[in-house]
């Protein structure tokens, strides 16, 4: 079964990957995966805890390598030993804890790392018009100022920076890690929109999350996870939240022709 293969002709995938393995001590988590990403769509990653889908998405950041199998990016093979070297490539992770830092405000955390310099200072004005028209691209509204220390923000505009934050660094392929958890009505739908304001712009977007509502939502393709194997790759129109919970908890053994 290629989980690889083109679903539905949407175009040679960012990013591959094929029977990845990943195992620590004599536990193995990861047993031979295959996943792909594309460009301009919404790919998402389910599976009970304990699938392996943290150690999926640490492989492709380079914070925990696979101990086997290919990755291949724009169709050429590539090795991710470090953070650095998915960063190199426009990989960039939106964890659960978003990593922003709430003293500072929301230009100072997009570009935290980054500065723009000029004659040996910070650029704030290049910075701040960047980070202004990054929001604006991503039609952003929500947010009154870019100089609005983070502390300050919701729930949804924290997501919102860590976004964009993404994209500010030219990111191809962007992963979020429950971007909605914790989340409430009116905010989850905010950072939904914002899902498919970055796959509209060609971005290829993998989305982690238990709730299965907001995969429908945004997602073209929902890849299941089972005890470290995918059981299943699916085209998000043309199936039910019933297969997909058959494939996560197991009643629903692995998708096979018509995989």
């Amino acid at each position: 079964m290629n989980m690889g293969a083109d679903p539905g002709g949407v175009g040679a995938p960012i990013i591959e990957l094929e029977g990845v393995v990943k195992s620590f001590g004599p536990v193995s988590v990861l047993k031979g995966v295959d996943l792909a990403a594309y460009p301009g769509k919404v790919t998402a990653l389910v599976g009970d805890n304990g699938a392996g889908k943290s150690t999926l998405i640490k492989g492709l950041a380079g914070v925990q390598p696979y101990d086997d199998g290919v990755v291949r990016f724009d169709g050429d093979p590539i090795t991710l030993h470090t953070p650095r070297d998915a960063a190199r490539l426009g990989i960039e992770v939106v964890y659960q804890d978003l990593a922003l830092c709430d003293n500072l405000d929301i230009v100072q955390n997009m570009f935290l790392g980054r500065e723009e310099t000029g004659l040996g200072t910070f650029d704030e004005g290049r910075m701040e018009k960047e980070a202004s028209d990054t929001l604006r691209s991503l039609s952003v509204r929500t947010v009154k100022s870019v100089r609005q220390k983070v502390a300050s923000l919701s729930g949804g505009q924290r997501q919102t920076v860590a976004i964009a934050r993404a994209v500010l660094k030219r990111a191809r392929v962007v992963i979020l890690d429950e971007p909605t958890a914790a989340l409430g009505v009116a905010q989850t739908e905010q950072v939904l929109h914002l899902v498919q304001r970055l796959a509209e712009q060609g971005v290829a977007v993998i989305i982690i999350s238990h709730n299965l509502a907001d995969v429908f939502e945004v997602a073209d393709h929902i890849n299941v996870l089972y005890l470290g194997q995918m059981v299943a790759s699916l085209d998000a129109k043309q199936t039910t939240r019933d297969d997909v919970v058959g494939y996560i908890t197991g009643t629903k053994t692995q998708q096979g022709a018509n995989a």
